[in-house]
């Protein structure tokens, strides 16, 4: 898997990234949903990386800087038919060791409560992150987990 800076101008990544929106526009409730839009990845403090297996796409993910000791995980996303082949471990690796060039102490994410999102649960639990309240602009919600780990 070749794990690629950038590519929010690539159709297949922005369609990839409409299936992500779509998704959690199944799940959650239009208040719960804290997805980013292309716009909202483009932001300066955040960085975007598109995941690539043989030409093809096969997930997404994107580092938000917080403050300067602390990250937050967003759009973490693989494509239908790559799910439970390791594509979205290695894109977590990857913003791992990202996290710790940038010598951030804490990385943080918000994922869903509902079933839907177990398996993201499942993986961020595999990984050392743990549960904690709303962090950043977050507000306790029941159709959101937070976690968090050290860097």
């Amino acid at each position: 898997m070749e794990i690629r800076t950038g590519g929010l101008d690539h159709p297949d990544v922005v369609a990839l990234l409409q299936e992500h929106l779509q998704g959690m526009a199944l799940l959650s409730p239009p208040e719960s949903i804290h997805a980013l839009d292309l716009d909202g990845l483009r932001d300066p403090r955040i960085t975007f990386w598109s995941a690539w297996e043989g030409g093809e796409l096969v997930g997404c993910g994107a580092l938000k800087q917080l403050d300067g000791v602390h990250g937050e995980i967003k759009s973490m996303r693989t494509a239908s038919r790559h799910r439970r082949k390791g594509v979205a471990a290695g894109l977590l690796e990857h913003i791992l060791a990202e996290a710790g060039r940038r010598a951030y102490r804490q990385l943080s994410l918000e994922t869903g409560s509902m079933q839907g999102f177990a398996p993201a649960r499942a993986l961020y639990a595999r990984f050392g992150f743990a549960l904690c309240g709303p962090f950043a602009d977050y507000r306790q919600d029941p159709n959101s987990v937070f976690m968090t780990r050290a860097v």
